[in-house]
């Protein structure tokens, strides 16, 4: 295969996806897009409701939304009928069957956007050369956009190499990485129940151009919580006694929530993003909603920060006199890499050349959501690992101005082609 051209399509399908952004559960033009190459290229695929437990899904836009964000897909150039067999649900998996017995190793990309305002000033390259996002408010500020390429071209690398593998290639096209939560619906329909070996990775992060990191370490477990308050409206000077204040007990909440001892036994973090509350000066508010994040290092510090965190937010509801209604908005888990598939992946990486430095470990942060996929095949009897693919960036992750060295998705896909050889081989 040539590889310029391959880097070539690769670079462009980026491109075209930076420039339609979709944020989570609503990666309709994206998904339709995806299943269209890889049914190109002879994969045998599962989509939308075939590949996600509906009971299972966390912060998930209403139905109306849902409509409006199908229409503005196939406005954008959506495949319609792609994205109605998807039955409202986003997310792609794709198998190339070698025909001869072996294990099956699944890799993982992730597709949906962050609710990012895209810098448009002039010296911000997607701005320049004419690929920023024209969704405002939505950009792929992450990296995702670069993930779904990479997944792309490492399957048309795969159909090259097929007559030299066994078992089978899974590819995990995943919705709604961004708020952790996507993997735990396709984790929970099953989609990495037979997987052998699972593998995901991430593009940036402060690892360099030309530069791999096997093992990821330091990812948190994590809950996102939203907290609707419900009070009483009355006039704030002639009936004031009459009310039930919701601003009120959700702010007492804030300061509480932040109030939280720190745990014994390791790092946690909360954080309130989002305060909303009240219609008028004169009006008691009698609704407020909280949008809340805990994250501990450990499942059990996570545990014991979520617990004391819906016990604020009942207890300030309880002192001010109105409701509070608490859902999960989304959620991970943690998980370590296993050491033998790390050692071979090691090797292999290292054997073929590909970079410059394959570093043994890297520190992450925040909280990623395919830990649920680990930790699902690691208690079937399996093996994964979360990798870091280097790439400079232009500005830190979660930025307008974030753009990504794209160098590095060409070195992307030729490793974990080299990865399926190593661990496929016959």
């Amino acid at each position: 295969m040539d590889l310029k051209e391959l880097e070539r399509r690769m670079i462009e399908t980026r491109r075209d996806l930076h420039r339609f952004p979709e944020p989570a559960w609503t990666e309709f033009r994206t998904s339709a897009l995806v299943a269209a190459r890889l049914e190109g290229l002879g994969y045998a695929l599962k989509m939308g409701s075939e590949v996600i437990d509906a009971g299972s899904v966390m912060g998930r836009p209403s139905e109306e939304e849902i409509d409006r964000e199908i229409a503005r897909a196939v406005e954008q150039g959506g495949d319609r009928e792609r994205i109605e067999r998807m039955g409202r649900y986003t997310g792609v998996t794709a198998d190339l069957d070698t025909g001869r017995p072996g294990p099956t190793l699944a890799f993982r990309f992730d597709m949906d956007c962050v609710d990012v305002g895209e810098d448009m000033s002039p010296d911000h390259r997607p701005a320049k050369e004419g690929f920023a996002s024209v969704n405002p408010c939505r950009m792929h500020a992450c990296g995702h956009d670069a993930h779904t390429a990479i997944g792309l071209g490492v399957a048309e690398l795969l159909t090259e190499m097929k007559g030299r593998l066994c078992g089978r290639v899974r590819l995990i096209f995943q919705p709604g990485e961004e708020g952790c939560r996507g993997a735990y619906a396709m984790m929970k329909k099953g989609v990495v129940d037979d997987v052998d070996f699972f593998l995901a990775m991430h593009i940036g992060g402060g690892v360099p151009t030309g530069t791999f990191g096997l093992n990821s370490l330091g990812y948190l477990a994590t809950t996102k919580l939203d907290a609707r308050f419900t009070g009483v409206p009355a006039h704030a000077a002639g009936a004031p006694h009459m009310g039930r204040n919701a601003l009120l007990a959700a702010a007492a909440a804030a300061l509480g929530l932040h109030s939280i001892a720190p745990h014994r036994d390791g790092a946690m973090r909360l954080n309130v993003g989002v305060l909303q509350a009240g219609t008028g000066r004169n009006v008691v508010p009698a609704e407020a909603l909280m949008k809340v994040e805990t994250r501990g290092e450990t499942q059990e510090v996570a545990d014991y920060v979520y617990g004391r965190a819906e016990e604020v937010l009942k207890g300030a509801a309880e002192m001010y006199g109105v409701r509070v209604e608490l859902s999960k908005a989304g959620e991970g888990t943690t998980a370590r890499g296993d050491e033998e598939l790390v050692r071979r992946v090691g090797a292999a990486l290292r054997a073929s050349g590909i970079f410059r430095s394959v570093l043994d470990t890297v520190r992450a942060g925040g909280s990623e959501d395919a830990t649920w996929f680990m930790r699902r095949v690691q208690e079937r009897g399996g093996e994964a690992a979360y990798m870091a693919l280097g790439a400079d960036i232009a500005a830190p992750h979660h930025n307008g101005r974030f753009d990504v060295d794209e160098r590095g998705m060409i070195l992307g896909a030729r490793a974990m082609a080299a990865i399926a050889e190593s661990l496929l081989s016959q």
